[in-house]
């Protein structure tokens, strides 16, 4: 690292408790030699494979992370997804009512905090999110931010005001995003100047996809679910105005997101920086389309185009202060 700037303080990853049958607090791969070593494992490659089967995207992303940094995140994200099975239909379908859906989603984030708290679960989702945030300190307000927005989506989403949907995109976007950035920085240093900016620009990250998300996804939140999550919207009137002032939004977190690409630890930076290019074409495929589309159809990119993203990003990062 580079001499300690002026008027600033280093910043030491906090550690959490030591898992039991782990040779070190991260999660990195386990020691077969206890019971739990292989049941963290298990659990580990189960959230690697609800990764798998519902994001693609997501998914290539994290093929250039490091090993054990990529085990982190899709542990975080499988838990993600999860929460938004209950929550998007999935548990409906199975015959669950409103009720029921809100107790099956209070239940799992119970179980995901008392497994922080006590390092296992019989839900091997959780027990992997659990050994995740246990290593990484992943904070229990951002569990409880991100719960907190997932428990909305069983309301009317509808009309929100600024304040709602600010409220909601934090939970469910920006509390998401700061626990990326706990992973990614688990076994380095940075300092307390340059932490403050990584965490402002991993909540931008987080809500610039989230924001994506409700554009492209606009005629089947509108329609199946009826929700629309941006003020000044409702089924049926989101207009290209409207849709200008989204997109100039995102763009702005877009912008403040990749101005600290470079503080990222090196394994963590070229993935990000790929997930990002990957949004930002898809913002722009949304910025080409009228309003009138987006209550019709999702917008989505082509395998073809990911590929050459993919390449432009192997192109070498400049290097952070933290490199």
């Amino acid at each position: 690292m580079a001499g300690k700037p002026s008027g600033t303080t280093l910043y030491l990853p906090k550690r959490c408790r030591h898992l039991p049958g782990w040779s070190r607090t991260s999660v990195k791969a386990p020691q077969f030699s206890t019971h739990l070593g292989l049941y963290s494992r298990t659990a580990e490659r189960a959230s690697s494979r609800v990764i798998r089967e519902y994001s693609t995207s997501f998914g290539l992303a994290t093929r250039l992370l490091p090993a054990h940094t990529r085990a982190g995140i899709c542990n975080v994200y499988a838990l993600v997804r999860i929460a938004d099975e209950i929550v998007d239909g999935t548990a409906e379908e199975a015959g669950l009512d409103d009720a029921l859906r809100r107790g099956v989603l209070d239940a799992l984030e119970e179980e995901t905090l008392a497994a922080l708290e006590r390092g296992f679960s019989a839900n091997l989702v959780v027990h992997s999110f659990a050994m995740t945030g246990r290593a990484a300190s992943i904070e229990e307000s951002l569990v409880r931010a991100f719960f907190r927005s997932m428990r909305r989506d069983l309301e009317p989403v509808v009309s929100l005001s600024e304040e709602q949907y600010r409220t909601y995109v934090h939970g469910s976007a920006e509390a998401v995003g700061l626990m990326c950035l706990r992973v990614f920085l688990q076994d380095h240093q940075v300092w307390e100047e340059d932490l403050s900016r990584l965490e402002a620009g991993a909540a931008r990250l987080g809500a610039a996809f989230q924001k994506i998300n409700f554009l492209r996804d606009f005629a089947e939140d509108s329609q199946r679910l009826g929700r629309t999550y941006f003020p000044g919207t409702s089924p049926g009137t989101l207009n290209d105005h409207r849709k200008s002032e989204i997109i100039a939004d995102i763009d702005a977190d877009l912008a403040e997101a990749r101005r600290v690409l470079p503080l990222l630890p090196p394994g963590s930076r070229r993935a990000t920086a790929l997930a990002a290019a990957l949004f930002t074409e898809l913002n722009e495929r949304l910025r080409r389309v009228d309003a009138a589309s987006l209550h019709q159809a999702r917008v989505s990119v082509p395998n073809r185009v990911k590929a050459r993203i993919l390449a432009e990003t192997l192109i070498p990062l400049p290097s952070g202060r933290g490199s």
